[in-house]
């Protein structure tokens, strides 16, 4: 039988400070590779950094849309809202587009369409990467 691995905080069933977490997932949502920059550990950052600036840059190249939440059907609201979501998670990479004016509408195109997709996964990707500095940081994840 494998024995499970325990940390502090499991073992006294607790949930871990924020002060242990706070600050490297907010450094890991704002810059992609944020989190494991703070942890010194620069092959991880500078992939993830790569991977979902990476991502981004494709997904404006093809002229993909940003979600923008909408009222609607129950269906439009949990994709406007999801992919909204998904946008934001690409942290500063999202916020930078947006301030400089990158606007597209809607098209009719297969190309723009995988666009939006490579906006939403570069931003779940970031999210991974968030869930990733989080482990580091309370003890789970050497």
């Amino acid at each position: 039988m494998a024995k499970s691995k325990t940390t502090p905080d499991s073992k006294k069933g607790g949930v871990p400070s924020p002060d242990q977490w706070f600050v490297p997932v907010f450094l890991a949502w704002l810059v992609p590779g944020g989190g494991h920059f703070y942890f010194k550990r620069w092959n991880h950052g500078g992939l993830l950094l790569f991977s979902v600036a990476g991502m981004f840059l494709f997904g404006l190249m093809m002229r993909g849309r940003m979600f923008e939440p909408s009222d609607g059907s129950l269906f439009d609201v949990i994709v406007t809202y999801g992919g909204f979501l998904g946008d934001l998670a690409s942290g500063l990479l999202y916020f930078l587009a947006t301030w400089l004016g990158y606007e597209q509408p809607y098209l009719a195109s297969q190309v723009a369409d995988y666009g939006t997709k490579f906006l939403v996964c570069a931003g779940l990707l970031n999210v991974l990467g968030m869930v990733d500095a989080y482990e580091i940081a309370v003890g789970e994840k050497p």
